[in-house]
């Protein structure tokens, strides 16, 4: 097992450890239409006065409702439409549609919905006699292709019908993993999203810190191509993609449920009592509290879907969270949505052309993942020193179940 002193203190009854990326979100962006300015100068460009962008811009929306269509009608699927968003699960619909048609690779359904997006408006100032566009928020038709990659397993794309077009995909590192596992011919046993059983830990742990982020970019590429062909028409140049949301998961496999049972009502307890706003600054690898580390923080204690307790620290946009998933796996997760709140040596590029190197915020770039995997895991490093200092309440307990036990006397 990997040096660590809660590991150390449990060896006895885990099975191996795994660290990887779990949920990874990502933003798609296109430079061209992405702020009002440059939404302004493309108008220009195109001869077409400002106070005429929505009609400019509603045949690149009809495009993406035929394309919706033409891809629905080519997999012999209908697209389901979602009334209530906010309500219903989209997981559980993918679910019952993998139920009915299992799909092992490609399209498994698409889903629509009218959910919020940022637009343009047109706007003039009497005042001044001056026309201008301006970023709002409002709700447009936005359609979710599920689709299971040979590479990233379940995924989906999200695609607004309304300019400026931003993207939003989805895949998990666990089922990511999974697929190169199978490759690998490695035996596992995977329940949800938890890799429960790992045939050979050391090199399923090789293979995640093989992740290619450059393979991952092309796969985007081609998926936004697909989905949402508009883009190029409009701006003739592709999308750039940035981390949205991303967490790296710690997975400690016990050997048994009994194993974690016996320990995770201490450490739950313990830990709702113990931590400090302080504890959290240094789980995420602040020093203390001052300044811009003078962040908004909380700690919650809740059970969450499969009967599985979760108490997680958030400090800002970033969050370490611990599970105990299906009674087996301890999972140590640091989750950020907003990858500059972390720092790191890197080379950092000027307006005057130069280069210098420093420590400096962590670029919001797909690229990133690299980095952040050796960032994020010391967050959970951390948080798993904190707690491997509480007392194992266990051997205590069978100390008492011996003295309390009944026992004959034969005179």
């Amino acid at each position: 097992l990997p040096k660590n002193e809660f590991l150390t203190k449990y060896q006895s009854k885990i099975q191996g450890v795994l660290r990887c990326y779990d949920r990874v979100v990502i933003k798609g962006t296109l430079h061209s239409v992405g702020h009002a300015g440059a939404m302004t100068n493309l108008l220009y460009r195109k001869d077409t006065p400002l106070k005429d962008f929505a009609s400019f811009i509603a045949p690149y929306r009809n495009q993406l409702h035929q394309n919706a269509e033409q891809i629905a009608q080519q997999e012999g699927i209908k697209i389901e439409f979602i009334r209530k968003a906010k309500k219903i699960r989209k997981e559980d619909l993918v679910a019952q549609h993998l139920s009915k048609r299992p799909v092992t690779e490609g399209l498994v359904c698409i889903l629509s919905a009218m959910e919020q997006c940022q637009n343009y408006e047109y706007r003039y100032d009497r005042n001044t006699g001056r026309s201008y566009l301006q970023m709002t928020s409002g709700k447009c038709l936005h359609y979710y292709f599920y689709f299971k990659d040979p590479e990233l397993g379940l995924c989906y794309m999200r695609v607004p019908t309304w300019c400026p077009f931003r993207l939003q995909f989805y895949f998990n590192g666990h089922n990511w993993l999974a697929k190169q596992l199978d490759k690998a011919q490695i035996g596992y046993e995977l329940v949800d999203n938890a890799l429960t059983y790992i045939e050979d830990f050391e090199k399923a742990q090789a293979i995640a810190d093989n992740f290619e982020v450059r393979k991952l970019h092309h796969r985007l590429d081609d998926y936004a191509n697909l989905y949402c062909p508009v883009a190029r028409k409009l701006c003739h140049i592709g999308y750039h993609w940035s981390i949205m949301q991303v967490e790296y998961a710690t997975d400690i496999v016990f050997k048994n449920d009994k194993s974690l049972g016996a320990i995770y009502d201490h450490l739950l307890n313990t830990i709702i009592h113990a931590v400090q706003p302080d504890d959290i600054a240094k789980f995420l690898g602040r020093k203390y509290l001052h300044g811009k580390n003078n962040l908004e923080i909380e700690t919650s204690c809740k059970q969450v879907r499969h009967h599985m307790r979760r108490i997680k620290h958030r400090m800002g946009a970033s969050s370490v969270k611990m599970y105990d998933k299906y009674s087996k796996v301890l999972r140590i997760e640091t989750t950020t949505n907003d990858t500059t709140e972390f720092y790191h040596y890197r080379s950092v590029d000027h307006r005057d052309g130069t280069k210098t190197s420093k420590v400096a915020p962590v670029k919001k770039s797909i690229y990133s993942l690299k980095a952040l995997v050796d960032i994020l895991g010391g967050c959970n490093n951390r948080y798993l020193k904190y707690i491997a200092a509480f007392d194992d309440p266990s051997i205590g307990e069978k100390r008492l179940q011996k003295l309390s036990a009944p026992s004959k006397n034969n005179q």
